[in-house]
Protein backbone atom coordinates (compact mmCIF):
# COMPACT_ATOMS: atom_id res chain seq x y z
CA UNK A 1 0.00 0.00 0.00
CA UNK A 2 1.30 3.57 -1.05
CA UNK A 3 1.92 5.75 1.86
CA UNK A 4 -0.68 8.29 3.08
CA UNK A 5 0.17 11.73 1.89
CA UNK A 6 2.16 13.85 4.75
CA UNK A 7 0.09 16.97 6.47
CA UNK A 8 0.86 20.07 5.77
CA UNK A 9 3.24 21.60 8.24
CA UNK A 10 2.84 25.14 9.86
CA UNK A 11 5.25 27.49 8.09
CA UNK A 12 5.25 25.39 4.67
CA UNK A 13 6.37 26.80 1.26
CA UNK A 14 3.22 26.62 -1.12
CA UNK A 15 5.55 23.75 -2.78
CA UNK A 16 4.97 22.03 0.06
CA UNK A 17 1.46 22.80 0.69
CA UNK A 18 0.42 22.14 -2.65
CA UNK A 19 2.30 18.79 -2.59
CA UNK A 20 1.09 17.55 0.89
CA UNK A 21 -2.72 18.35 -0.47
CA UNK A 22 -5.03 15.62 -0.81
CA UNK A 23 -7.63 17.88 -2.51
CA UNK A 24 -4.43 19.44 -4.73
CA UNK A 25 -3.11 15.96 -5.52
CA UNK A 26 -6.34 14.80 -7.06
CA UNK A 27 -7.24 18.18 -8.72
CA UNK A 28 -3.76 18.04 -10.63
CA UNK A 29 -4.53 15.04 -11.50
CA UNK A 30 -7.59 15.02 -12.52
CA UNK A 31 -6.65 18.25 -14.24
CA UNK A 32 -3.88 15.99 -16.39
CA UNK A 33 -6.90 13.67 -17.23
CA UNK A 34 -9.15 15.73 -18.48
CA UNK A 35 -5.85 17.64 -20.93
CA UNK A 36 -5.03 13.92 -21.80
CA UNK A 37 -8.80 13.53 -22.90
CA UNK A 38 -8.49 16.69 -24.91
CA UNK A 39 -5.59 15.50 -27.34
CA UNK A 40 -7.33 12.03 -27.40
CA UNK A 41 -10.31 12.99 -28.61
CA UNK A 42 -8.87 15.35 -31.11
CA UNK A 43 -6.68 12.34 -32.40
CA UNK A 44 -10.16 10.23 -32.64
CA UNK A 45 -11.78 12.77 -34.63
CA UNK A 46 -8.88 13.03 -37.04
CA UNK A 47 -9.17 9.45 -37.60
CA UNK A 48 -12.59 9.38 -38.38
CA UNK A 49 -12.21 12.08 -40.92
CA UNK A 50 -9.50 10.85 -42.76
CA UNK A 51 -11.01 7.61 -42.79
CA UNK A 52 -14.20 9.20 -43.99
CA UNK A 53 -12.71 11.63 -46.53
CA UNK A 54 -10.23 8.47 -48.14
CA UNK A 55 -11.50 5.19 -47.28
CA UNK A 56 -9.81 3.88 -50.17
CA UNK A 57 -5.95 4.39 -48.97
CA UNK A 58 -6.53 1.94 -45.94
CA UNK A 59 -4.01 2.66 -43.08
CA UNK A 60 -1.74 4.81 -44.06
CA UNK A 61 0.92 6.57 -41.88
CA UNK A 62 -1.01 9.42 -41.10
CA UNK A 63 -3.70 7.34 -40.04
CA UNK A 64 -2.03 5.22 -37.91
CA UNK A 65 -0.09 7.48 -36.01
CA UNK A 66 -3.02 9.56 -35.23
CA UNK A 67 -4.50 6.14 -33.89
CA UNK A 68 -1.11 5.79 -31.83
CA UNK A 69 -1.77 9.13 -30.27
CA UNK A 70 -5.48 8.60 -29.51
CA UNK A 71 -4.51 5.25 -28.05
CA UNK A 72 -1.56 7.12 -25.68
CA UNK A 73 -3.62 9.92 -24.63
CA UNK A 74 -6.09 7.80 -24.02
CA UNK A 75 -4.35 5.63 -21.59
CA UNK A 76 -2.63 8.29 -20.14
CA UNK A 77 -6.18 9.73 -19.28
CA UNK A 78 -7.85 6.64 -18.15
CA UNK A 79 -4.47 6.19 -15.61
CA UNK A 80 -4.47 9.57 -14.34
CA UNK A 81 -8.25 9.81 -13.40
CA UNK A 82 -7.78 7.06 -11.35
CA UNK A 83 -3.96 8.02 -10.12
CA UNK A 84 -4.63 7.02 -6.31
CA UNK A 85 -5.88 3.62 -6.97
CA UNK A 86 -2.70 2.87 -9.34
CA UNK A 87 -1.15 3.99 -6.64
CA UNK A 88 -2.27 1.08 -4.48
CA UNK A 89 -1.71 -1.61 -6.92
CA UNK A 90 0.01 -5.02 -5.57
CA UNK A 91 2.44 -6.46 -6.48
CA UNK A 92 4.39 -2.96 -6.73
CA UNK A 93 5.47 -4.10 -10.49
CA UNK A 94 1.99 -3.54 -12.20
CA UNK A 95 2.50 0.02 -10.76
CA UNK A 96 5.82 0.47 -13.21
CA UNK A 97 4.01 -1.17 -15.90
CA UNK A 98 0.87 0.75 -15.73
CA UNK A 99 3.23 4.06 -15.40
CA UNK A 100 6.18 3.25 -18.02
CA UNK A 101 4.02 1.38 -20.74
CA UNK A 102 2.26 4.62 -22.29
CA UNK A 103 5.99 6.39 -22.18
CA UNK A 104 7.13 3.70 -24.37
CA UNK A 105 4.16 3.50 -26.78
CA UNK A 106 4.57 7.60 -26.48
CA UNK A 107 7.96 6.93 -28.47
CA UNK A 108 7.17 4.44 -31.26
CA UNK A 109 4.05 6.51 -32.34
CA UNK A 110 6.49 9.80 -32.56
CA UNK A 111 9.38 7.55 -33.71
CA UNK A 112 7.72 6.62 -36.58
CA UNK A 113 7.33 10.56 -37.56
CA UNK A 114 11.29 10.08 -37.96
CA UNK A 115 10.87 6.85 -39.63
CA UNK A 116 8.42 8.96 -42.01
CA UNK A 117 11.05 11.35 -43.09
CA UNK A 118 14.15 8.86 -43.07
CA UNK A 119 12.10 7.46 -46.16
CA UNK A 120 11.47 10.16 -47.80
CA UNK A 121 15.55 11.20 -47.32
CA UNK A 122 16.37 7.79 -49.09
CA UNK A 123 13.83 8.14 -51.89
CA UNK A 124 14.79 11.27 -52.81
CA UNK A 125 18.63 10.17 -53.16
CA UNK A 126 17.37 7.05 -54.67
CA UNK A 127 18.10 4.16 -52.09
CA UNK A 128 16.24 1.88 -51.22
CA UNK A 129 13.88 1.77 -47.92
CA UNK A 130 12.64 -1.68 -47.26
CA UNK A 131 15.35 -1.88 -44.66
CA UNK A 132 14.03 1.26 -42.91
CA UNK A 133 10.71 -0.16 -42.22
CA UNK A 134 11.63 -3.44 -41.40
CA UNK A 135 14.41 -1.69 -38.92
CA UNK A 136 11.71 0.17 -36.90
CA UNK A 137 9.80 -3.22 -36.38
CA UNK A 138 12.98 -5.27 -35.25
CA UNK A 139 14.19 -1.76 -32.92
CA UNK A 140 10.37 -1.12 -31.73
CA UNK A 141 10.60 -5.26 -31.37
CA UNK A 142 13.69 -5.27 -29.21
CA UNK A 143 13.14 -2.20 -27.05
CA UNK A 144 9.32 -3.33 -25.74
CA UNK A 145 11.99 -7.66 -24.85
CA UNK A 146 14.24 -5.38 -22.77
CA UNK A 147 12.05 -3.36 -21.28
CA UNK A 148 10.05 -6.57 -20.06
CA UNK A 149 13.34 -7.89 -18.85
CA UNK A 150 13.55 -5.38 -17.01
CA UNK A 151 10.26 -5.14 -15.68
CA UNK A 152 10.69 -9.24 -14.56
CA UNK A 153 14.06 -8.53 -13.03
CA UNK A 154 12.57 -5.69 -10.97
CA UNK A 155 9.73 -8.04 -9.81
CA UNK A 156 12.34 -10.68 -8.69
CA UNK A 157 14.81 -8.22 -7.03
CA UNK A 158 13.03 -4.87 -6.56
CA UNK A 159 16.02 -2.93 -5.52
CA UNK A 160 16.66 0.80 -5.75
CA UNK A 161 19.30 -0.05 -8.55
CA UNK A 162 17.18 -1.73 -10.50
CA UNK A 163 14.36 1.71 -10.41
CA UNK A 164 17.45 3.61 -11.52
CA UNK A 165 18.63 0.87 -14.38
CA UNK A 166 14.91 1.13 -15.47
CA UNK A 167 14.50 4.93 -15.43
CA UNK A 168 17.95 5.68 -17.44
CA UNK A 169 16.91 2.93 -20.40
CA UNK A 170 14.21 5.16 -20.71
CA UNK A 171 16.01 7.96 -20.70
CA UNK A 172 18.71 6.38 -23.51
CA UNK A 173 15.51 6.17 -25.56
CA UNK A 174 14.29 9.42 -25.44
CA UNK A 175 17.71 10.82 -25.98
CA UNK A 176 18.08 8.10 -29.25
CA UNK A 177 14.23 9.91 -30.28
CA UNK A 178 15.35 13.62 -29.96
CA UNK A 179 18.95 12.55 -32.02
CA UNK A 180 16.51 10.76 -34.55
CA UNK A 181 14.78 14.23 -34.94
CA UNK A 182 17.03 16.17 -35.26
CA UNK A 183 18.97 14.08 -37.58
CA UNK A 184 16.12 12.68 -40.00
CA UNK A 185 14.11 16.25 -39.62
CA UNK A 186 16.93 18.38 -40.34
CA UNK A 187 17.94 16.36 -43.37
CA UNK A 188 14.55 16.42 -45.08
CA UNK A 189 14.31 20.44 -43.57
CA UNK A 190 17.59 21.46 -45.61
CA UNK A 191 17.14 19.32 -48.58
CA UNK A 192 13.16 20.68 -49.45
CA UNK A 193 15.32 24.15 -48.64
CA UNK A 194 17.65 23.16 -51.75
CA UNK A 195 14.84 22.93 -54.06
CA UNK A 196 13.36 26.18 -55.83
CA UNK A 197 10.07 26.94 -53.69
CA UNK A 198 7.40 27.81 -56.22
CA UNK A 199 3.97 27.43 -54.32
CA UNK A 200 2.85 28.16 -50.91
CA UNK A 201 1.94 24.46 -50.56
CA UNK A 202 6.46 24.09 -50.73
CA UNK A 203 6.83 26.48 -47.90
CA UNK A 204 4.23 24.81 -46.02
CA UNK A 205 5.86 21.55 -45.90
CA UNK A 206 9.48 23.18 -45.12
CA UNK A 207 7.80 25.07 -42.13
CA UNK A 208 6.02 22.09 -41.03
CA UNK A 209 9.07 19.80 -40.99
CA UNK A 210 10.93 22.22 -39.18
CA UNK A 211 8.46 23.26 -36.95
CA UNK A 212 7.51 19.29 -35.91
CA UNK A 213 11.32 18.27 -35.97
CA UNK A 214 12.30 21.38 -33.09
CA UNK A 215 9.50 20.66 -31.25
CA UNK A 216 10.04 16.66 -30.97
CA UNK A 217 13.68 17.25 -30.64
CA UNK A 218 13.18 19.08 -27.55
CA UNK A 219 10.57 17.39 -26.05
CA UNK A 220 12.19 14.31 -26.13
CA UNK A 221 15.56 15.94 -25.28
CA UNK A 222 13.53 17.42 -21.95
CA UNK A 223 12.38 13.86 -21.03
CA UNK A 224 15.54 12.72 -21.31
CA UNK A 225 16.97 14.95 -18.53
CA UNK A 226 14.14 14.75 -16.65
CA UNK A 227 14.40 10.92 -16.10
CA UNK A 228 17.74 11.61 -15.75
CA UNK A 229 17.08 13.54 -12.39
CA UNK A 230 14.02 11.21 -11.64
CA UNK A 231 16.55 8.03 -11.75
CA UNK A 232 19.12 9.79 -9.19
CA UNK A 233 17.26 12.42 -7.12
CA UNK A 234 14.01 11.50 -4.76
CA UNK A 235 12.89 15.07 -4.73
CA UNK A 236 12.44 14.48 -8.98
CA UNK A 237 10.28 11.07 -8.47
CA UNK A 238 7.25 11.16 -10.74
CA UNK A 239 6.08 7.71 -9.58
CA UNK A 240 4.35 9.02 -6.50
CA UNK A 241 1.22 10.84 -5.56
CA UNK A 242 3.00 13.91 -3.34
CA UNK A 243 4.69 14.88 -6.48
CA UNK A 244 1.90 16.15 -8.17
CA UNK A 245 3.31 19.86 -9.26
CA UNK A 246 6.00 17.95 -11.09
CA UNK A 247 4.02 15.47 -12.32
CA UNK A 248 1.72 18.73 -13.74
CA UNK A 249 4.98 20.83 -15.33
CA UNK A 250 6.84 16.83 -16.44
CA UNK A 251 3.69 15.66 -18.69
CA UNK A 252 2.72 18.89 -19.63
CA UNK A 253 5.67 19.74 -21.26
CA UNK A 254 7.04 16.35 -22.47
CA UNK A 255 3.98 14.62 -24.26
CA UNK A 256 0.64 17.30 -23.74
CA UNK A 257 1.79 19.88 -24.96
CA UNK A 258 3.75 18.59 -27.84
CA UNK A 259 0.66 16.13 -28.59
CA UNK A 260 -1.10 18.96 -29.50
CA UNK A 261 1.10 21.09 -31.12
CA UNK A 262 2.37 18.43 -33.66
CA UNK A 263 -1.55 17.73 -34.48
CA UNK A 264 -2.36 21.26 -35.27
CA UNK A 265 0.79 21.20 -37.47
CA UNK A 266 -0.52 17.77 -38.93
CA UNK A 267 -4.38 18.65 -38.96
CA UNK A 268 -5.02 18.89 -42.33
CA UNK A 269 -6.67 16.21 -44.53
CA UNK A 270 -6.18 14.74 -48.04
CA UNK A 271 -9.05 16.61 -50.47
CA UNK A 272 -11.29 14.22 -51.91
CA UNK A 273 -10.78 16.46 -54.83
CA UNK A 274 -7.49 16.08 -55.21
CA UNK A 275 -6.60 11.73 -54.32
CA UNK A 276 -3.91 11.63 -56.72
CA UNK A 277 -2.16 13.77 -54.91
CA UNK A 278 -2.27 12.22 -51.25
CA UNK A 279 0.68 11.73 -49.61
CA UNK A 280 0.67 10.29 -45.83
CA UNK A 281 1.63 12.76 -43.62
CA UNK A 282 0.88 15.39 -46.03
CA UNK A 283 -0.54 18.81 -44.13
CA UNK A 284 -1.88 19.90 -46.90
Amino acid sequence: MAAAAPMPVAGAGWWDLVNGSTAWQDGIFLSLAALYGLVAASSFIQVVRIQYRVPEYGWTTQKVFQLLNFIVNGARCSIFAVRRQVQQVNPEIFQHVILDLPGLAFFTTYAMLALFWAEISYQARGLETEGLRSGFYTINGVIYVIQVLLWALLWHNPNPSMIVLSKLFIAGLSFSAALGFLLYGGRLFFMLKRFPIESKGRQKKLREVGRVATICFLCFLARCIMMCFDAFDKKADLDVLDHPILNFIYYLIVEILPSSLVLFILRRIPSKLRLAQYHPLNSG
